[in-house]
Formats: C-alpha cells, structure tokens, sequence
C-alpha cells in the first residue's frame, strides 16, 4: 500500500505541531505498533529533543500573543520538519519518491500552519485568554488523535484530514476582518514602541 495517505495526515499534522508528530512517530516504532516509522526518528536523543520541544509548544501556543510570535518563527520549522518526515516515511515504505513525499508533506504542512496562524490571529482579538487556551487543547488532542488513526487506518485519516484542512481554510477566510484587526493592532503596537525620529535632543 502506497504511504501517501500517511504523509498527507503527518503533514497536515506537522502544520498545527510538529514536535507532536516526530513524538509520536517515534514511539510508535520504538514500541513496535508500526514498522512504517523510520529509525532515524526512534533514536533517544530525537525523542528527548522532541518531548522537550514539544512541552515547550504546549505551553507558549495557549497564551494569548505569545502563540502568533510562536507560530511566526515556525512558519518555516513546521513546513520544514512535515516535509522531512514525509521524506523518512517515504523512504521507509520504498512506495513514493522521497522528493515527491517531502514535497506533499511539506506543502501539506505549510497550509496547514497558514491556517493555525490565521485563527489564532483571529482568536487574540478576543480579550479573554480562555479561548487561546480551549484551541490549543484542542488542537493537541486533535494532533494525536489523527496521528494514531493512521498509524493503523491511514486512508480514512486522510480522508479527515483534508476535510479540516478545507474546514480550516473556509474558516480563517470567514475571519479575515478580525485577522486584519490584530494586525493592524501588532502594526500599531510597534509604532508606539518604535522612538520618534527627529526629536530635539534633551538638555
């Protein structure tokens, strides 16, 4: 069987955690639930690595304006690391070229992030923190959730993780005013803390 349903779901889920899904992966084939997991991501050190980097996500991604800078500096890490493991998985299984594996994770996963950094924008506009907070749960619950259905049915993951994938997109666009407002807010936030040019000098 072709492992490009199970690089589809891994890049969708790289999007929203990426640290999630190398964890994951790599218990999985440390534990012998699947042989699809490279040994590359079974290693100790990569584990340690991305247990700590994960428990780092956890909690930056569920505080209020902290989550977008989060999601700005993984706008290229999240891509990166779907792409990657797309690539293993694809090398692992010999049924897809690694190039063409690493490019649907990676383009998966790119949207995917898009997507996560357009809602949370949306949400910070919301001056509770509750839902920052309710999201991030969710979407870590939904991150493991959908990796360990495709470890043992990865079609049918697929099939789910496109229809949030385009749930997500049809979302972020019904939200694209309040996304404009929290950068316009971020916009003038900047201006505010940027020191006026051309001041007299003081005495």
């Amino acid at each position: 069987m072709s492992v490009l349903p199970l690089i589809f779901t891994s890049g969708w889920a790289s999007g929203i955690n990426a640290y999630a899904v190398v964890l994951l992966f790599g218990v999985f084939g440390a534990t012998g639930l699947t042989d699809e997991v490279p040994e590359s991501l079974q290693r100790t050190d990569v584990l340690i690595v991305a247990g700590a980097l994960f428990l780092c996500d956890t909690v930056a991604d569920k505080i209020p304006y902290i989550d977008s800078v989060w999601d700005s500096v993984h706008t290229v890490i999240r891509p990166v690391s779907g792409a990657v493991v797309g690539a293993l998985l694809a090398g692992q299984s010999g049924s897809l070229p690694e190039i063409a594996a690493g490019a649907v994770g990676g383009s998966t996963a790119l949207v995917s992030h898009l997507v996560k950094a357009g809602a949370r924008m949306a949400i910070n506009t919301s001056p509770e923190p509750f839902s920052n907070v309710l999201v991030s749960t969710a979407e870590d619950l939904g991150v493991a959730g959908i990796i360990v259905f495709a470890v043992f049915h990865p079609v049918a993951a697929a099939v789910i993780a496109g229809a949030l994938l385009v749930a997500g997109l049809v979302t972020v666009a019904f939200l694209a005013s309040r996304i404009r407002r929290f950068l316009r807010g971020r916009a003038r936030r900047r201006a505010e803390k940027r020191p006026a040019t051309g001041a007299p000098p003081a005495l």
